[in-house]
């Protein structure tokens, strides 16, 4: 019997009803008592209405997890960006115990601060991920990425310069994480499955924030009534980018060299039957496949240890990103190099827009704080779209590629996020005229 055959009289049930409780979960918006969104977003509140002020120390536990997981996991001695990030986890304790106690010096009770990082970010955050974890296994354990990777291939090479089964990358970074997609860029490089160039691309290109985060990013500046057509727009823009960046130095001038010490395995070119090719590895995915519990369990464990490595960064980065925007003129300076580009686009207030731009180049929830509240919806959607398709952030994404074997350094990366950003400000802002028209 083959695959195919297989699923059909096995558990094609499981590819459709599964996969479809997972697009619902992530993109289908409807009303509950006057707000319109979509279910994680309304699960978020109505976990937070349930638990009251428990939520706040809910999450303060959680932050303590993450301080004490590096250490006791060793991983802090990984390498000095681990060490440096472990020690700012350990910082970012310390915050949310002064936030939540009430104690601490005046400036970190500024609303526009403290209180907004741990009400607006770290709590929704906290909450959101292993929510979105349990939905995710619904969109990633039962062959509807795998289905989509196989259909998409003829678009790859040519597009992106990358093999098929780099989709399955990129859905994985969109529906998941950016930690989820560099695990699978990172093994099937080491696996011989990608070249050096191939396995950056896919990294700088692909690996943005997952869907549960932009949820976040549209709820601070107020998106989720136009969230579908923010999801779209913004994958749309961190594609069209990606075209561009992989033509361009340095990613085109990174070596096509296999990993040293895998044996190159070249992907198969499929060049009929795509339908029924694309439908076996989604059965040969259902075959594998844990029942339904085990997998939801998996996807929540991976989301709760996630956020437990990210809060207590967010507090961290996030608070002193936030000072030295508010206290310094780092960031402003930093940003007058898109200035010029703004004002030639005519994006409402260029100056604050600038410096939401280069902001995010420490974490990268903060442009979303400048701008939170503006009244002009075409700037926060430009900044909503920028803010995801820009990639690379100190706070979590550059460390992360850091802590593989893709071959990319750091001024690489600070490099390629400057192109990213002026290449998907010059995308999103007619994509932002039209949403905000419509």
């Amino acid at each position: 019997m083959t695959t195919s055959q297989s699923t059909t009289t096995k558990g094609a049930w499981r590819f459709f009803v599964f996969s479809a409780i997972g697009i619902f979960a992530f993109f289908v918006p409807f009303t509950v008592a006057g707000k319109n969104t979509i279910l994680l977003d309304h699960m978020v509140g109505w976990v937070e209405g349930a638990l009251g002020e428990g939520t706040r120390y809910l999450i303060l536990a959680i932050i303590l997890a993450g301080a004490v997981y590096p250490f006791v996991t060793g991983r802090w001695r990984s390498s000095p960006a681990r060490m440096v990030f472990a020690l700012l986890n350990v910082l970012g304790l310390f915050v949310g115990i002064m936030l939540v106690s009430g104690i601490g010096p005046a400036f970190l009770f500024e609303p526009n601060l403290g209180p907004f990082l741990y009400d607006k970010l770290v709590i929704p955050v906290g909450l959101l991920i292993p929510l979105g974890g349990i939905f995710l296994a619904f969109l990633v354990g039962f062959g509807l990425m795998e289905f989509i990777g196989v259909l998409v291939q003829p678009f790859m090479r040519p597009v992106f310069k990358t093999p098929g089964r780099s989709a399955i990358d990129a859905v994985a970074s969109f529906v998941g994480s950016y930690s989820l997609g560099l695990l699978v860029t990172n093994r099937v490089y080491r696996g011989g499955g990608y070249t050096a160039k191939e396995a950056s691309i896919i990294a700088a290109g692909f690996s943005t924030v997952s869907a549960t985060f932009m949820v976040v990013i549209a709820r601070t500046l107020d998106l989720m009534p136009v969230w579908g057509m923010y999801f779209a727009a913004t994958l749309v823009v961190t594609f069209l980018v990606t075209v561009v960046l992989v033509r361009i130095p340095p990613l085109s001038r990174i070596s096509e060299s296999y990993h040293p010490e895998a044996e190159p395995r070249p992907e198969a070119v499929i060049t009929s039957n795509r339908l029924r090719a694309a439908w076996a590895a989604a059965g040969e995915t259902l075959e594998a496949s844990p029942p339904v519990w085990r997998v939801v369990w998996q996807n929540f464990r991976d989301g709760v240890v996630m956020v437990m490595q990210i809060l207590p960064g967010i507090l961290s980065v996030g608070l002193i990103g936030l000072l030295i925007a508010t206290y310094t003129p780092v960031f402003k300076i930093i940003g007058l190099v898109f200035w010029p580009l703004l004002v030639l686009l005519r994006i409402p207030e260029p100056v604050l827009a600038s410096e939401a731009l280069s902001i995010g180049l420490a974490e990268i929830f903060l442009p979303a704080t400048l701008v939170a509240g503006h009244e002009s919806e075409v700037l926060r959607l430009v900044i909503a779209m920028v803010s995801v398709s820009q990639v690379f952030f100190f706070s979590a994404m550059i460390p992360a590629v850091m802590a593989t074997e893709i071959p990319l350094k750091i001024w690489q990366m600070v490099l390629m996020w400057f192109q990213r950003v002026v290449l998907s400000t010059l995308v999103a802002y007619p994509l932002a005229l039209l949403i905000a028209s419509v």
